[in-house]
């Protein structure tokens, strides 16, 4: 449910004042975070620091971003019971953060709008960005279209391959997507050659980055906008239920979403918290995104936190049916909230990130995103075990348009097997 009294500017204007924000003036979370970057991007780290310090608080920034989040994006978001597919769990009451109904269809327009605000606000006319499953990129060229900017997007030429419509998408909206063929040709590698454009253009351009990585302030930025996602969780929670969830759950790629539905639950102990990172192929396969669960500490992207490297420090190659979950580290953040054991990460395997999918489509008549699908399956398991007077809050990050070629190609693939599912599916 959208609640009427919920006042975006009010959170907005606390939110970057920094009046609630808990932000490490040195860029640090814990020990991690902080500014791993070449001599060349100093300048540019500070002029964003400096803008970013000077924007955040201005009354006219936080109200026209305000304005368009509510007119143009769409928020609030609703907060949607979905009553049949808690039926089908067997426990808790599962309830959906409709971030899919945005405008761009993700969660990622909340970051992008406010940071190409910022930009603009800097004098900056040319934006550049990387992207995984092209959501970001999309955001991203949205956001520069209706604010007057220049977008040029890098991303991974198997992402590109894998995400056909949203390249469309991007061009279609007037940004320059440039295919990445380096390396795995994934996420990794576009923000690679994003970071190298940047650095020969530092003057006219604004780095644009989609998640809470990078080097400081981005992991701030980026968290401090996307937070406005677990604010409405909680307004809308106590306002219509009278009742915190006893979950939130989210998915972990570089970990945007997640972090911006867990931050305004940190203080709350009675608020379970779970990050769910995809688990491809199996943790033991070694096929998998799992940074937290199966990662150690490092340095990459301008930024120390966990990421999957060998023994000589070389940076892994990763999988996962969802593009936008197949990212070798994780957000410094969220390193943070592993060690305090304040929130508990978990892997889900490609396979039962599907079945969610389909489950999701079958009995809500809603197709999410499949990185959003991972969070999902995870609450189908955690509602079994919990009283049925519980509530779990899922971000359902994204829809799933996107995945309609994956999921066609992973249905074929699996054959015999995922017909046998959706046969089960349908009969329960």
């Amino acid at each position: 449910m959208i609640t009427g009294t919920f006042n975006i500017s009010y959170i907005i204007m606390r939110l970057m004042s920094g009046m609630i924000s808990n932000s490490r003036s040195n860029g640090k979370f814990g020990k991690y975070g902080g500014k791993y970057i070449p001599e060349t991007l100093v300048p540019a780290i500070e002029e964003l620091e400096s803008g970013y310090e000077k924007y955040r608080g201005q009354r006219s920034f936080c109200e026209e971003l305000d304005y368009l989040l509510r007119n143009y994006a769409g928020r609030p978001t609703p907060l949607y019971y979905a009553k049949n597919l808690t039926r089908y769990a067997g426990g808790a009451r599962i309830m959906l953060k409709r971030e899919d109904l945005l405008h761009g269809g993700a969660h990622k327009i909340n970051n992008t709008l406010g940071q190409a605000l910022l930009a603009k606000k800097m004098g900056k006319k040319r934006i550049i960005a990387e992207t995984g499953a092209g959501q970001h990129g999309v955001a991203t060229a949205i956001a520069c279209a209706v604010l007057d900017l220049d977008a040029e997007i890098y991303m991974g030429s198997k992402d590109m391959s894998r995400q056909k419509m949203n390249v469309f998408r991007m061009e279609l909206l007037g940004a320059k997507v440039h295919p990445v063929v380096s390396g795995t040709q994934t996420l990794k590698d576009a923000i690679n050659d994003a970071l190298r454009d940047w650095i020969t253009n530092v003057n006219n351009t604004y780095y644009l980055i989609g998640s809470a990585v990078g080097p400081h302030p981005y992991p701030t930025i980026v968290r401090n906008f996307q937070s406005v996602i677990g604010r409405e969780i909680k307004n809308q929670m106590t306002e219509v239920y009278q009742h915190l969830p006893n979950a939130v759950i989210a998915c972990v790629g570089g970990g945007s979403n997640s972090i911006g539905s867990f931050h305004q639950f940190i203080s709350d102990s009675k608020v379970l918290l779970y990050g769910v990172e995809a688990g491809g192929k199996g943790i033991r396969s070694g096929e998998h995104s799992a940074s937290l669960c199966a990662g150690s500490e490092g340095v990459l992207h301008g930024m120390k936190s966990y990421l999957l490297q060998d023994q000589s420090g070389q940076v892994l190659a990763t999988h996962s049916v969802s593009a936008g979950l197949d990212y070798p580290a994780v957000g410094p953040e969220h390193a943070y909230l592993k060690d305090i054991k304040r929130v508990r990460y978990v892997a889900c395997n490609d396979d039962d990130a599907v079945n969610a999918f389909l489950l999701l489509c079958r009995y809500e008549g809603i197709i999410p995103a499949l990185e959003s699908s991972h969070a999902l399956s995870h609450a189908i398991r955690i509602a079994k075990k919990m009283d049925k007077t519980g509530y779990i809050v899922v971000t359902l990050s994204g829809r799933g348009d996107k995945d309609m070629d994956i999921i066609m190609e992973y249905t074929k693939a699996k054959n015999a097997p995922m017909k046998k599912r959706l046969m089960k599916i349908n009969h329960k």
